[in-house]
């Protein structure tokens, strides 16, 4: 292949997308090229076979005007198209060019701007000098459309499409080349003479047709190659005189192809080839590929002809491939809409998407699916296991941007998902958020492929000259290859379909984020009214209590001979009662204090909390005889008053619900992954396990008071600091066996919840 001189050692086949076929400069020797500058029409660079063509040398030509060459009479009949943007109005036009004395030949004249903007007129020997008239289009669109529409199916309608292109042309081979999604090729209709080799169902890797040709087939939609065999002839001079570069020739019907392509073309037996592009939403679809073993030429009018009905029958394709997506796209859309409602109606959106009929695996008609939010896993179906999801999720997060990420073969991109093939071969993912995550999997499908020549050997390597060049592969021989590692391809419609629950999925989210953001500020206002009325508990209410207490005292040592026996009692009684009110008074305000007290987190010794626990309970230890001990204890994230609060309420219930013997306390800890670990462990009465949750509810007594004093409080108090410190708390107990309190900090700095809220959370976590 010329223009890829490469040491053996660098050769590398991408090379091939980097080659600028547009540039080379050269052109088909069937036509002759004019580069015009507007608006005189100078010639500014002409073919170097327009003597041949047109009896005239290259250069004598440049510099003159394009009248000079026809005449004026024709030049002005076609000045007023060429002010049109749009100059299919004047192509093609016949023009009669004066070789010698009387000898007039008639072109085809073919118009266009490039990129540049520099005017390029194409000129090609006329076979007829009338045009084809309208009616012929028409008959030939009409006939083959009604063929088209009494076909039953796609693959029956492909074959009417190359069966009357090869009437129209009579080419010995016409093919219908569809692109796959990873750019190879598949032949899925073909009409040949009876003695060829047949193409039909072999696919072909994207190398056969490179970035460049794909683009240029793009831009081009029919292109013919009359003989592969013939010399190209180069523009003169070959850099444009005014841009100092090779002029581009990306829309020239004349370009010459690639050396690699001739090539290509000899070593299937080629010849003469007519392709016309099929573009489907702004994207080369396919080819009608049209082969000849020995030179054709086919003349412009034909080739329009057959441009316009490759579009005409293709719009009757994308029709068809639409109708046939249509009953499953209104399928998904269905599905969709039923998940959505699931999700509302549920508490939790992710119950929508899996505890009902249908569900999430019907959306993408995937075999398994899971869902990771706020760090928990939820899936149904066939799924690869938690640890494997999880670092699922850690490849998907570092390595996938999009909004949507879909993969037939997992395998070959991450090496772990290997060991899980049989359930996770196809992965399509949605990201939530950064952290939150749907999956949906399929498994591996073992496929044979029929390929026209073995695809690793696309190319085959030549030394010249001590050069390495490449140059296509000359065998197209049937070649199987067994597929692995693979599973069924998802559909672009299932693609979008999980893009829109991906929408609804995230307005749901925020909807709830809203919703909780209003909790938060109802709370925010309820918690005020909270600490308004623990003001008033700890100030007006106090104060006739203790107006009460003090005047029954008073009215017994005044009257106390006036007072029977029973009289006293009541009086005792009341007292005692006042004392119970300011004690539960004094517990609500101790409650409720918990988190407002407003100050930040710190570094907190926990053997000093610890230490100041012991001390304010030093009487009642004494009075016990208790042992208490404890662990090396850590330095953590607290509230260090918080924190001597919780360790004084456990001890002290430890040393109130004591057996017969004295009590033995042991406070200790152990760090576990993020969080610390401690436990106050006694030796008392213990409590029956049915009442291990009740015990932390305020107010929830399990004795009497006459058994226990007490308000029922302290637990409370205790499981409302350890929730603050974003922690958790449990006790595990027998009874007559004594009882162990568990309790967790995290490890590291966490924001304290004031007033009810944590700033603004991140609802997705």
């Amino acid at each position: 292949m010329q223009g890829i001189d490469v040491e053996f050692q660098d050769l590398n086949l991408s090379n091939l997308d980097q080659t600028q076929i547009h540039i080379s400069g050269q052109i088909q020797p069937h036509g002759v090229v004019l580069i015009l500058k507007e608006p005189e029409l100078e010639i500014l660079q002409v073919s170097n076979n327009s003597y041949k063509e047109l009896g005239k040398t290259p250069e004598s030509l440049l510099g003159k005007k394009l009248e000079e060459l026809l005449d004026s009479f024709q030049v002005e009949t076609i000045k007023p198209g060429l002010s049109d943007e749009n100059l299919d109005y004047i192509n093609p036009t016949k023009f009669w060019v004066r070789r010698n004395g009387d000898d007039y030949v008639v072109f085809d004249g073919v118009f266009h701007r490039n990129p540049d903007g520099f005017l390029i007129l194409e000129l090609e020997p006329a076979i007829s000098q009338e045009n084809i008239p309208f009616l012929s289009f028409y008959h030939l669109a009409r006939v083959s459309i009604n063929q088209l529409q009494e076909t039953s199916n796609l693959q029956e309608f492909c074959q009417v499409i190359v069966t009357e292109v090869r009437k129209v042309t009579g080419f010995d081979r016409v093919m219908l080349y569809k692109f796959e999604e990873d750019n190879h090729g598949t032949v899925i209709a073909e009409e040949k003479e009876e003695d060829m080799e047949p193409y039909l169902g072999l696919h072909y890797p994207a190398s056969d047709i490179p970035k460049p040709a794909r683009k240029l087939f793009s831009s081009n939609y029919i292109r013919i190659i009359p003989d592969a065999k013939t010399q190209p002839a180069e523009l003169f001079p070959l850099q444009n005189p005014i841009i100092d570069r090779p002029v581009d020739l990306t829309f020239s019907v004349l370009r010459s192809a690639s050396p690699c392509h001739l090539q290509y073309l000899e070593n299937m037996g080629v010849s003469a080839s007519l392709t016309i592009s099929l573009i489907k939403d702004g994207k080369l679809w396919g080819l009608i590929a049209c082969h000849h073993r020995s030179p054709k030429y086919v003349s412009y009018e034909l080739r329009k002809a057959c441009e316009f009905l490759g579009r005409v029958i293709f719009a009757e394709i994308s029709s068809r491939e639409e109708t046939e997506d249509y009953d499953h796209r209104m399928r998904l859309t269905y599905i969709r809409s039923i998940l959505i409602e699931y999700m509302s109606e549920e508490e939790k959106f992710v119950d929508g998407l899996v505890k009902h009929e249908p569900n999430l695996l019907d959306l993408t008609n995937a075999t398994g699916a899971a869902i990771c939010f706020g760090g928990n896993w939820t899936v149904v179906g066939k799924t690869p296991e938690r640890e494997d999801l999880n670092f699922l999720v850690q490849w998907l997060q570092k390595n996938v941007e999009q909004e949507v990420f879909a993969t037939d073969s997992l395998p070959s991109i991450y090496s772990d998902a290997q060991r899980y093939k049989d359930v996770a071969s196809g992965l399509l993912a949605i990201p939530i958020s950064q952290r939150n995550f749907v999956l949906w999997f399929r498994p591996e499908v073992i496929q044979t492929v029929n390929w026209g020549g073995d695809p690793s050997k696309a190319f085959e390597k030549s030394h010249s000259e001590g050069i390495l060049k490449l140059s296509p592969r000359k065998s197209f021989e049937l070649w199987k290859e067994t597929v692995r590692l693979k599973s069924l391809p998802w559909k672009q419609v299932e693609i979008k379909a999980a893009l829109e629950l991906r929408k609804a999925i995230v307005n749901i989210v925020l909807r709830q984020a809203d919703e909780l953001a209003q909790l938060a500020r109802d709370l925010e206002r309820s918690n005020a009214e909270l600490k308004k009325f623990a003001y008033v508990a700890s100030h007006d209410l106090q104060e006739p209590l203790n107006q009460v207490a003090n005047y029954v005292q008073l009215l017994e040592m005044r009257y106390e001979e006036a007072i029977d026996e029973d009289g006293k009692e009541f009086i005792n009684y009341a007292v005692e009662g006042v004392s119970l009110m300011q004690t539960l008074i004094d517990d609500v305000l101790a409650y409720s204090k918990v988190d407002v007290q407003g100050i930040e987190f710190e570094l907190t010794e926990v053997e000093k909390s610890l230490e100041k626990a012991l001390g304010n309970l030093r009487n009642r230890i004494i009075e016990t005889k208790a042992e208490i001990t404890h662990d090396p204890l850590p330095i953590v994230m607290a509230d260090g008053t918080q924190l001597m609060q919780l360790f004084q309420n456990l001890i002290g219930n430890a040393i109130k619900f004591r057996s017969e013997e004295p009590p033995k306390i042991h406070v200790g800890t152990k760090r576990i992954e993020d969080e610390w670990l401690f436990w106050v462990e006694d030796n008392g009465i213990g409590i029956d396990p049915q009442f291990s949750d009740r015990i932390f509810v305020i107010f929830q007594r399990l004795h009497t008071r006459e058994e226990y004093p007490g308000t029922g409080m302290g637990l409370a108090i205790c499981k409302k600091i350890v929730e603050c410190h974003r922690g958790r708390i449990w006790v595990e107990s027998e009874l007559d066996r004594g009882s162990t309190f568990y309790f967790t900090i995290p490890v590291g700095r966490r924001e304290r919840i004031i007033n009810g809220r944590k700033g603004q959370n991140n609802p997705f976590g």
